[in-house]
């Protein structure tokens, strides 16, 4: 029986759901597999994270220039450092589970336990092959701490590859595979059963528009872009997600009753069918986390990208444009432009889902597990 631990750490859902989707493959492929999921950095130090992922979430809402900021001198100087040091001190905790499970391979898909377990690996206190799934379109070089001691590097495209090429890292250790996403995204779906759960009528255009966010970003903004979409464009239908926050979903449903546009505009709160809303989507409005376009992708959507993170979301909003998949509404843009440029021109809309094809990375979660195997 091989024994995986899969460390993630909860700031933002992404990597805590690319976590999952590789123990879901592992668990339902695999039966000499024997899985657990494990959040990092709660296990090391409660209280710490506690405050840290309180502290991530309050910045990301209140003050996102601050944290990319933070975001930027991790890269290298004295927070790197410092960040790195702290991880180290850490590591000591970590060690008495991994003494309890002695795992075969470790998989993270946040830095600090890749860093945690390569600095135990370093000084030979485990012997466990150490696998770090990235999972963002470009690179930080906290990933790469303790990079000579790390098996498996997994990216998500060309360019990261090339960039860890480029620092020293053996070109057979890094596979551009994409961000693991659950098995839900491959399933074929009745598109006639969709329309007719979420009250939708067949042959008009879809928009699905995530506008809660995990932490409630930009509310004044996602406001404005969708009381423009509502209001100016009328031969769409527009599913709206606005997730945990109320007071988002509160100011949806308020512009569509404003507007009379209850027949053609959804407003969902929390739902477990995004696959499913995208297979019947023609594009996606949403920030630009890992995740959700590594999903948008694999549902060949083409995205409006708003309210990106300054650091790792505008770097994923700045690939998305660059690639000709994405349009990043920046701050002084009109929203109503945009959104006009895109949803009232069919050919610019299918060039970019036909460029989704060529970024998709479908198969991402299979193709890491079946690596990891092998090896």
């Amino acid at each position: 029986m091989k024994k995986i631990l899969i460390f993630y750490a909860s700031y933002g859902g992404g990597h805590l759901n690319a976590a999952k989707s590789i123990k879901e493959y592992f668990d339902n492929n695999y039966k000499n597999c024997e899985t657990e999921l494990i959040d990092c950095m709660k296990y090391v130090n409660k209280p710490i994270e506690i405050v840290t992922t309180a502290a991530y979430r309050e910045m990301a809402k209140k003050m996102p220039w601050a944290w990319g900021k933070i975001y930027a001198d991790s890269q290298k100087g004295p927070l790197a450092h410092i960040s790195s040091k702290s991880n180290q001190l850490l590591a000591i905790k970590l060690l008495k589970l991994l003494r309890e499970r002695q795992p075969d391979l470790i998989i993270s898909t946040h830095p600090f336990g890749s860093q945690m377990c390569a600095y135990l690996k370093r000084k030979g206190k485990i012997t466990a092959q150490i696998a770090t799934i990235m999972t963002d379109f470009s690179p930080h070089d906290q990933w790469l701490v303790g990079n000579e001691t790390t098996d498996f590097f997994f990216v998500a495209n060309d360019k990261m590859k090339d960039y860890l090429v480029s620092k020293n890292i053996p070109d057979s250790k890094v596979f551009v595979t994409g961000i693991p996403i659950s098995s839900r995204f491959l399933q074929t779906y009745n598109r006639e059963e969709i329309l007719k759960e979420f009250d939708l009528k067949d042959n008009t255009k879809n928009i699905l528009f995530f506008g809660g966010g995990e932490f409630g970003l930009g509310k004044a903004r996602t406001v404005e872009i969708f009381n423009n979409l509502v209001k100016n464009f009328n031969d769409i239908q527009v599913i709206a997600i606005a997730g945990k926050n109320e007071k988002m979903k509160s100011e949806f449903e308020k512009i569509v009753e404003e507007n009379n546009k209850q027949d053609c505009v959804k407003v969902l709160a929390f739902t477990n069918k995004v696959p499913e809303l995208m297979s019947i989507s023609d594009l996606v409005i949403s920030k630009p986390g890992g995740l959700t376009t590594s999903e948008s992708l694999a549902s060949n959507l083409p995205m409006i990208i708003i309210n990106p993170i300054p650091g790792q979301e505008e770097e994923n909003a700045e690939f998305l444009e660059s690639k000709g998949t994405g349009i990043w509404l920046r701050k002084d843009d009109s929203s109503r432009e945009v959104l006009k440029s895109v949803i009232d021109n069919p050919e610019k809309l299918s060039t970019m889902k036909k460029n989704t094809e060529i970024l998709a990375k479908k198969h991402s979660t299979e193709n890491i597990c079946k690596i990891l195997l092998k090896n």
